[in-house]
């Protein structure tokens, strides 16, 4: 077999197996006592032990052999090569640190980089890009549990996702490690597994989104996610010598999930950002990458930003360092997307840069000293003008502020020069606080856009992503941070390892003593954050901060004063400096220098230049120092000492906190947040300081080892029992060291192991064993490995030594029979040469064959005696033959009896074949049926894969109406803000026109329109009057409601009393029932006793077996009640499911009521609002009205306002009543069911001991009457041995008697050995009669009919032989006294006795032949009794198949009535739905002719415009025309004034008609927004109700399902039946055919059974597709539904421009005719006055000139707003044809417009024709539209007709469904008629028990009479045929004797 090969991607995850299981290795590692030594290259090296001297030790190295001496305290053990490469090193027998770091090494070089240590993930950075990240691992990966994948960072991560899911808890993963050990790579491939498993769009790929080589898919919150990444990458990563992307900050990832899973948003916290790196970086390092991307891309903004080259900026102190693998300019592009995919304006992305450039230019000022003084001077400020002008600042204040500061002494201010010194440290700090608040800017953006859903999380999952444990020749303030993080982390692993590790010994019953190892760090953690008592070093350094003259050296005198006694601290053994000391961490010690702690601690600024910077002109720079007054300023400088300058500094109370303090709580919440998650740890180690991959430098190892806390972890392991086995694996490995001690046979397994460790001696201390497993402390392991393996190599060398020996003995054997044969060779050689040339020998030779002549005679009579011995062994032969074929004749007699049994076998053979082929058939049957239910199932995954298609056409529709409701709303937003423009332009215009109207006609014609507004508004305070009349409508119903809902409360109440009640009465029934079972256990434990005694008398295999059976049953028993139980529980569930989706259902209906509520408010408040807004500005002279109508609103208003409060208070009264019942009630059936499940427990718990109690008494009576029967035959037993034996003295007496006349006889021989032949002649009879006897005996065996005939016969000749017996004992006496007369013949008869012997002999035979038969015939009573037992139980199972057929129909009674529900239920929900259609049809058909009466008016309105329009026009040009032809004629002050006024009336009514359509504008859109809500609250209820009906098919699919495993288990309970009938039924025909009989029946009703279940499912099929018809009607509905709001919409656009266009059309025509007849009639009368109104003229024109730039700026407007609405019309693909027909009438009218301007002459009939133009076609177009709206009004007849079919096929399918629920109750009445059948035939079967055992009985006694009538006969015929043995001996004896004396 060869193995596949693995994959490339498998390499880096596998181990090779083959390597482990190596024998080569084992040996090595079992000879050499291999050892780990320390070594300075590799850490340790592997080593033999050759000698011990005390506590030195002889070594030779493994690699070189060398030898070494070394220390026994250097020495590690090794771990056998079983543990190489172990997955998880707590598994490793030897726990120590050599052990670990070649397990990592192994690994590493094998390319496998993750490994377990315990709860850790060790990860071994490997330096290049291995192929296990991809889709295909991530695959792998998902849902899999840990132990059943290699390690891998996707495990840790599908781990906690998992737990998360299952647990609801949330969950963190802590990646500690150096830098460059790959902590941000391993929380990017978190991330990034959680965004492919977690994203709630699966189905929408991303290009973008691609890690290695292939394709993920996103979702939007994913990928916003995953580019957060980038963006903190640029402005917190940098390049160091360890890293070239270094993360120089901390962060905390928090993803929150919803309650399915999916990703919801995100937060980003960070910790200890690497500020210090803006100015000055180390050679080869770089600054924050965003610098150097800025400058390398942003080459477009170069001038914007003020960018400069690399080496012009002193803080890029390394200039441009490149970084291998990565372009600069490409990577900024890369963050300026992933910016704008996380929604930073381009604003702000240019912001973000100009602040990164002032960074960078604050570097470039430079400050010198003054020749005399040390005040620092700024000679050249174009760096400090640079960052002024990018921050929008001063530059004068800007190096006033940091020249000469402003300083606060005492209660003055003061300008305090500062030195050079000061001023860069000033310049630094600056630098360092921009870039800082920039970084938490930008955080802050990203968890905002992260966070932008508003879905709500329900658990979380962190990724903390944190500097390891650092330790550097100069630990500074950063450096104790991140040690005091990595104390805290490591406490909290500690504390969760060793909890979860003794939960573990607590599952397994250990005994343990609780040890808190989170308690060893406390001492550490408490010297470092201790707030007082002494106070700790934090608290010490914030108090030192707070002193003027405090210096770190007395901040370190102090610590050493406070804390110099400490256990974890120390000072430092060579005083270098006055400011270090040192701390003992758990990683070892670390010495810090707190140079410049203050100053870190205090972090200060320049508080002028952050006031400046506050009060800056841009905006951005303002957020960034909102909190500038925070800042520690420099007030406390001038008290400070020049020593401890610029190290401290004081501020404002309150408002300061020390950069310790936030760091503290920040790690506080960290912690909390960690403690309340479930924690898994990552711990990243470097290799090496090369970046080199394949290379391990084994002392950085070990040092990240014990910095990352594995060691500790390993230290804890060795506390504990680390190793464990599971009882089997230890038995098989081990068993070899205690073979002797466990018996052979079955054992558990922990008596085994328990038993072997007491053969090993192992000390208690060294193990555990708990319930499972067996628990070894570090090394047990490896000590009983090499035990072990000493076993097996003198196990295998005495084998060798044995095998060795034997072959050398063969060897040896076969070399001596060599040499032998070779002695004889030679030997026979010799002699040959000796005699060859001997002259006598050749004559020897050459006479020999002479000699043979002589004996011919000889030869002859040899030849003579071979013929007599021939002839003697012929006449043998022959007797032998006859022999022989007598013996032949009898075989063929008794061939011939096995011939007739053999029939009689295959007879029953043949009837068992024939049961065989029957139940084949029925086999098959089964499998068809089987075949059937697997189809349908099938079918009901495809329907339910049909209706998840549908659900998801639902969704997308769903989301097709939302966006087009998106697009709506937008489209409305955009209509009124052009509304609100086009309302400023018309009060502008109409501020100029009241200026110019006169007052008479301004109030003329203002009167009558405040007279239609008030009856306007009249009418619309009986609306609103109306309205509210109908809120108190609303609100008595819902006052009604509450009533209703208290009266339920109360209901609710009386019930829970009720339960209470019933709850008591039950546990006063628990505790009798408990008495009760007191009671019978005592009576059980005697009656156990009882049976005890008894048991103990029968066979233990009897005793097992039936125990076994018994414990079945039980089993079985418990098994269906308990189902029958989860039945009832499962109904008692459906209906609470039931009740609380009616609650849902009225909780639902209620929000929609709020909900209209809310929106009747809001639109009664939007009219109230603009009707006041209207009357403030136009109707300025009705205050009283306007006042009575502001009171009337704000009265209404309250009234609403009251009316909402008191609805929202009944509201939440009526939530939390209804929540208090709900718990009320949990609690309450919670209770109930704990009281049921503990009832029926005890009902179970009676009914097993009642049964129990019943069986025993069963058993108790079987056992005595077996007993009895026992006891009977052993005393008949008993007393046939006796008489046997009386009769065997009585022969032995006779046979004396006979000898010693025998002895008398001796001369009488020759005559007795004719006696003797005729005596083996009669015995041959004998034994031939014997054999017929044996034929009749088997005879008899089978035909039992006949035995009474015989018993008969046989006794007669019993008679008749006893009669002989006496005669033969008269004839004895007589011969007797013969014989004593023939003592004298005795020596002749000593032959004779020889046979008499042999006969005595045979009849020995005989008895023993007779109790052997006895014994036989005993077994076959036992295996009779057996095969009664077998057939008992046969029955018993065959009582349980009808039980269980029971309980099958009744649970088929169950899911009948169940479905009966489901069916009333499915009827409520269709009488819903066609209700609700019938209200949204009524609506649509109101929304319909709403929008067509608006269409019409749209249709006038806009034609009247554009006749007004193009009349307005063309008598503008002739007004324009006749001014200019004529100058000086008729041009008065009077007429220009008329022009005005009636240019001033066209106005006004335009106004008017504009408001008109704006309201019904409104009115159509509150209309749409109407039906928008409706269709909305529609669709939810649509959604709900498939959820619904989904979740229905899902039940009904898992009842099916359900029922076929019960019928396979049924069909499995069968065969199991059929297969016991067809052994048992050989014995006992009679009983099959009864039993046969039953399971046929029970067939029959299973078969109905199946047939019931099919007519249901076919009931289902009908009823789903009558669903699917009902859906496929409401979807046709919906599309018809959308094509009309379609229509409607297009035709209200068309109406609305329509309308516009003719009321323009009419003013302007009205106008130029009022105009025309002015001017006519001006020009007539006044042609006199020239010269005096030339001025008025020139006045009158200017005002024309700008009346008619103004109305030129109105008909632009218009066109504008004409241009929209045309936009509108063209997305409608209806009326494409028509709108092009509008627009070539227009382009008409404008061709027909310039030429009025020319003609001005003939305006008059061109006018006119025009006009007639335009009407007739308006009337065409109004013809149109009708014509359409006519079509329309079919369309909704036609959809009306359709909904009547619908209807009207929804009665038909109720009809069904009554015929269908007769159908179910007539199917009812078969199933109790079936119950009926069952009863009867399990009576019947009682009573077929009855007959068979007293059939049984009956045979037994039979039987036992037979055996005893048997057993006489064979005494008899054995004493009668010695009887007639010895008469014949002495008849031949008597004819013998007088022959002589003749």
């Amino acid at each position: 077999m060869s193995k596949k090969a693995p994959t490339d991607d498998e390499k880096f995850l596998f181990v090779d197996k083959d390597f482990l299981n190596s024998p080569m290795a084992q040996a090595d590692w079992s000879n050499k006592k291999l050892v780990w030594i320390p070594s300075e290259k590799h850490g340790f090296e592997a080593a033999s032990i050759k000698e011990e001297h005390g506590d030195e030790v002889l070594v030779e190295l493994a690699d070189n052999c060398k030898k070494a001496t070394v220390n026994k305290d250097d020495i590690q053990k090794m771990n056998p090569p079983k543990f190489s490469k172990v997955e998880d090193m707590a598994e490793l027998t030897c726990l120590n640190e050599a052990s670990v770091l070649h397990n990592i090494r192994e690994r590493y070089f094998s390319g496998l980089i993750y490994t377990y240590s315990g709860l850790f993930c060790v990860v071994v950075n490997p330096y290049k890009m291995l192929p296990i990240y991809s889709e295909k691992i991530i695959d792998m990966y998902k849902g899999k549990k840990r132990h059943e994948v290699p390690p891998h960072i996707y495990s840790i991560a599908d781990n906690a996702y998992r737990n998360m899911m299952q647990d609801r808890e949330d969950q963190s993963i802590l990646c500690t490690g150096e830098s460059g050990a790959g902590k941000t790579e391993n929380t990017k491939k978190v991330i990034q597994y959680l965004a492919v498993v977690a994203s709630s769009h699966k189905g929408k790929k991303d290009s973008s989104a691609q890690q290695s080589g292939t394709q993920f898919a996103y979702g939007e919150l994913e990928k916003q996610l995953l580019q957060a990444n980038p963006i903190l990458e640029a402005f917190g990563n940098a390049k160091t010598i360890k890293n070239d992307n270094s993360s120089r900050f901390g962060k905390f990832i928090r993803i929150n999930f919803d309650v399915t899973g999916y990703i919801v948003g995100a937060n980003i916290e960070t910790y200890l950002l690497e500020k210090s790196r803006c100015i000055r970086q180390a050679k080869t390092e770089r600054a924050f990458h965003i610098f150097y991307y800025m400058i390398a891309g942003a080459q477009e903004k170069r001038e914007e930003l003020l960018l400069e080259s690399f080496s012009n900026y002193r803080f890029l102190s390394s200039g441009h360092v490149r970084v291998t693998g990565q372009e600069d300019d490409d990577l900024y592009e890369e963050t300026m997307e992933a910016m704008k995919i996380m929604g930073f304006t381009d604003e702000e992305r240019i912001d973000i840069l100009k602040v990164c450039s002032t960074v960078m230019q604050l570097g470039n000022i430079e400050f010198k000293k003054e020749r005399n003084q040390e005040q620092a001077t700024m000679p050249d400020n174009t760096a400090a003008q640079k960052v002024c002008h990018l921050q929008g600042i001063n530059v004068t204040d800007f190096t006033r502020a940091i020249l000469t500061p402003r300083i606060k002494v005492g209660r003055e201010v003061v300008q305090k020069a500062q030195t050079k010194e000061q001023a860069d440290f000033a310049t630094e700090a600056l630098a360092k606080a921009v870039f800082e608040r920039l970084f938490r800017w930008i955080l802050g953006r990203v968890n905002k856009a992260l966070d932008k859903t508003k879905r709500q999380g329900a658990s979380f999952l962190g990724i903390l992503d944190i500097a390891g444990f650092e330790i550097f020749e100069d630990n500074s303030f950063e450096q104790m941070c991140i040690n005091y993080t990595n104390e805290k982390l490591q406490q909290l692993f500690n504390h969760t390892m060793f909890i979860l590790e003794q939960e573990e010994y607590q599952r397994e019953g250990i005994e343990w003593n609780f040890i808190d190892f989170g308690l060893d760090l406390q001492p550490c953690i408490e010297l470092i954050e201790r707030p007082n008592n002494p106070p700790g070093i934090l608290a010490l350094l914030d108090e030192e901060c707070w002193f003027p003259k405090a210096t770190d050296v007395s901040f370190v005198e102090k610590l050493m004063n406070t804390q110099g006694n400490h256990v974890k601290f120390a000072k430092p053994k060579q005083l270098k400096d006055k400011t270090e000391f040192s701390l003992f961490h758990y990683a070892g010690r670390v010495d810090y220098n707190a140079t410049s702690w203050l100053t870190k601690n205090m972090d200060p600024l320049n508080d002028n230049v952050t006031s400046l910077l506050n009060n800056s002109s841009s905006q951005f720079v303002q957020d960034l120092w909102k909190d500038a007054d925070r800042v520690v300023g420099l007030d406390t400088i001038a008290k400070m000492t020049d020593s401890s300058m610029p190290t401290a500094s004081k501020t404002k109370k309150g408002m300061f906190r020390t950069v310790g303090q936030l760091y503290k709580e920040s790690l506080a919440k960290l912690m909390t947040t960690l403690h309340n998650t479930q924690p898994n740890f990552v711990r990243c180690i470097i290799p090496n300081h090369e970046k080199r991959a394949g290379k391990l430098d084994a002392y950085l190892v070990l040092e990240q080892l014990r910095c990352n806390g594995v060691l500790e972890g390993i230290r804890i392991c060795r506390q504990g029992f680390p190793n464990r086995i599971v009882f089997q694996e230890f038995r098989q490995r081990y068993e070899i060291l205690a073979a002797s001690a466990i018996p052979k046979g079955f054992m558990d397994g922990k008596q085994a192991c328990c038993l072997m460790i007491k053969h090993l001696d192992l000390d208690p201390n060294l193990y555990r064993i708990g319930l499972s497993k067996i628990f070894f402390r570090t090394g047990v392991l490896a000590q009983l490995e090499e035990e072990r393996d000493l076993k097996i190599t003198v196990v295998i060398i005495a084998f060798q030594s044995q095998a060795r020996g034997f072959l050398a003995r063969r060897a040896f054997a076969k070399r001596q029979q060599q040499l032998t044969a070779m002695k004889v060779i030679q030997r026979n050689c010799a002699a040959y040469l000796k005699l060859r040339n001997w002259q006598w020998w050749r004559l020897f030779t050459k006479v020999k064959p002479l000699l043979q002549v002589t004996r011919q005679e000889e030869e002859m009579g040899l030849k003579d005696e071979e013929l007599l011995k021939a002839k003697e062994i012929a006449v043998k032969s022959e007797s032998e033959l006859k022999e022989i074929t007598l013996k032949h004749t009898s075989v063929l007699e008794e061939r011939n009896a096995l011939q007739e049994q053999l029939q009689a076998e295959t007879e029953l053979y043949a009837e068992a074949e024939e049961m065989r082929i029957r139940l084949a058939s029925k086999k098959q049957e089964l499998e068809e049926i089987l075949h059937e239910m697997e189809a349908r199932l099938d079918e009901e995954e495809e329907r339910a894969q049909a209706l998840l298609v549908d659900k998801k056409k639902m969704q997308q529709q769903m989301q097709e109406l939302e966006e087009h409701l998106e697009e709506e709303e937008d489209a409305r937003q955009k209509l009124q803000l052009e509304k609100v423009t086009c309302e400023g332009k018309v009060k502008k215009l109409e501020d100029d026109v009241l200026v110019m109207e006169d007052q008479n006609n301004k109030l003329l014609k203002e009167r009558k329109l405040m007279e239609e507004r008030i009856a306007d508004f009249s009418s619309n305070l009986a609306e609103e009057e109306e309205k509210s009349k109908n809120l108190t409508k609303l609100k008595n119903k819902h006052e009604s409601m509450i009533s209703e809902l208290e009266v339920r409360l109360k209901k609710e109440e009386k019930g829970r009393q009720e339960l209470d009640k019933a709850k008591r009465k039950l546990e006063a029934e628990s505790n009798d029932m408990q008495e009760q079972i007191a009671d019978l256990q005592a009576q059980i434990a005697d009656l156990k006793a009882q049976l005890a005694k008894k048991e103990e008398e029968l066979q233990n295999a009897l005793a097992r077996l039936e125990d076994e059976t018994a414990q079945k049953n039980n089993a079985l028993k418990k098994i269906r009640e308990l189902e029958g139980h989860i039945s009832d529980l499962q109904e008692d569930l459906d209906s609470e499911r039931a009740a609380r989706n009616k609650a849902e259902k009225i909780k639902r209906d209620l929000g929609e009521e709020l909900e209209a509520l809310k929106s009747e408010l809001e639109d009664t408040l939007d009219t109230t609002a603009t009707q006041q807004e209207l009357r403030a500005k136009r109707e300025q002279e009705v205050n009283l009205l306007k006042k009575a109508i502001d009171d009337e609103n704000r009265t209404h208003e309250s009234q609403v306002q009251e009316m909402r409060q008191k609805h929202t208070q009944a509201v939440e009264e009526l939530t939390d009543q209804l929540e208090q019942s709900k718990r009320v009630k949990s609690t309450l059936e919670k209770a109930k069911q704990a009281l049921e499940k503990e009832t029926s427990d005890l009902t179970i718990e009676v009914r097993s001991l009642n049964q129990a109690k019943q069986d025993g008494e069963h058993k108790r009576k079987k056992l005595e009457g077996q007993v009895t029967d026992l006891q009977s035959r052993f005393t008949d037993s008993e007393k046939q041995k006796a008489e046997l034996g009386e009769r065997c003295s009585k022969i032995t007496i006779e046979l004396e008697s006979v000898t010693n006349l025998l002895n008398e006889a001796e001369g009488k021989n020759i005559k007795l050995s004719k006696d003797v032949s005729s005596l083996t002649s009669q015995l041959q009879d004998s034994q031939e009669l014997l054999a017929e006897e044996t034929r009749q005996k088997l005879q008899f065996s089978t035909k039992l009919r006949q035995v009474e005939d015989d018993r008969n016969n046989l006794q007669e000749q019993l008679e008749e032989e006893m009669e002989a017996k006496r005669n033969v004992e008269r004839h004895v006496s007589t011969l007797n006294i013969q014989l004593s007369d023939s003592k004298k013949k005795l020596d002749e008869m000593t032959g004779n006795t020889e046979l008499l012997e042999e006969g005595k002999k045979r009849l020995q035979r005989d008895l023993e032949a007779a109790n052997t038969q006895f014994e036989e015939k005993a077994s076959a009573y036992d295996k009779l009794e057996k095969t009664k037992n077998r057939l008992q139980q046969e029955l018993e199972d065959t009582l349980m198949d009808l039980d269980n057929q029971r309980q099958n129909v009744s649970n088929l009674e169950k899911k009948q009535k169940k479905f009966d529900q489901m069916l009333a239920e499915e009827k409520s929900i269709s009488s819903k739905y066609a209700d609700e259609r019938d209200r949204a049809e009524a609506e649509a058909r109101e929304k319909e002719t709403k929008a067509l009466s608006l269409a019409r008016a749209l249709d006038e309105a806009q034609g009247s415009r554009e006749e007004l329009d193009r009349a307005n026009k063309t008598l503008r040009m002739e007004m324009e025309d006749l001014i200019s032809s004529k100058d000086d004629v008729g041009k008065n002050v009077h007429e220009l004034e008329k022009s005005k006024r009636g240019l001033e009336a066209q106005v006004e009514e335009m106004k008017t008609q504009l408001e008109e359509l704006e309201d019904e504008l409104q009115a159509a859109e509150d209309a749409k927004l109407r039906l928008e809500v409706n269709m909305q609250a529609l669709k939810a209820q649509f959604d709900r109700d498939l959820q619904g009906r989904d979740e229905m098919g899902e039940e009904k699919k898992r009842q099916l399902v359900k029922q076929v495993r019960e019928l396979e288990t049924e069909l499995e309970d069968e065969r199991k039946q059929r297969a016991l009938a067809t052994a048992a039924k050989k014995k006992l025909e009679t009983d099959m055919k009864d039993l046969e009989g039953q399971v046929e029946t029970a067939s029959k009703g299973r078969d109905e059974a199946i047939k019931q279940l099919r007519k249901l499912q076919a009931q289902m099929k009908d009823y789903q597709r009558e669903l699917e018809d009902a859906h496929a009607a409401r979807e046709e509905v919906l599309t018809t539904a959308k094509e009309s709001e379609k229509k409607a919409k297009g035709l209200e656009a068309e109406l609305m421009q329509i309308q516009e266009d003719l009321a323009a059309a009419e003013r302007a025509r009205k106008q130029a005719e009022a105009e025309r007849d002015e001017l006519s009639d001006e020009l007539a009368s006044n042609s006199s006055g020239k010269s005096a109104l030339a001025d008025e003229k020139r006045r009158l024109e200017a005002k024309i000139s700008q009346l008619e730039e103004e109305l030129e700026e109105e008909q632009s407007n218009m066109e504008i707003l004409n241009d929209r609405l045309r936009k509108s019309t063209q997305q409608t693909d209806q009326l494409n044809n028509e709108l092009q027909t509008e627009r070539s009438t227009s382009q008409k009218n404008e061709s027909a417009r310039q030429q009025m301007e020319r003609q001005n002459k003939e305006l008059k009939a061109k006018l006119q024709e025009m006009e007639n133009q335009v009407k007739s076609k308006f009337k065409s177009s109004i013809s149109s539209l009708e014509a359409k709206v006519a079509q329309m009004e079919e369309q909704l007849e036609q959809e009306n007709r359709e909904k009547q079919a619908s209807a009207k096929t929804v009665r038909q399918k109720d009809k069904k469904l009554k015929e269908l629920l007769m159908q179910v109750e007539d199917e009812r009445k078969q199933a109790e008629q079936y119950k009926d059948q069952a009863e009867k035939s399990t009576t019947r079967m009682k009573q077929l028990k009855r007959q068979l055992e007293e059939s049984e009985e009956e045979s037994q006694r039979a039987t036992a009479a037979r055996r005893k009538l048997q057993r006489e006969l064979d005494e008899a015929t054995e004493a009668s045929d010695a009887m007639s043995r010895e008469v014949n001996s002495l008849k031949s004896k008597l004819r013998g004797n007088p022959e002589p004396k003749e």
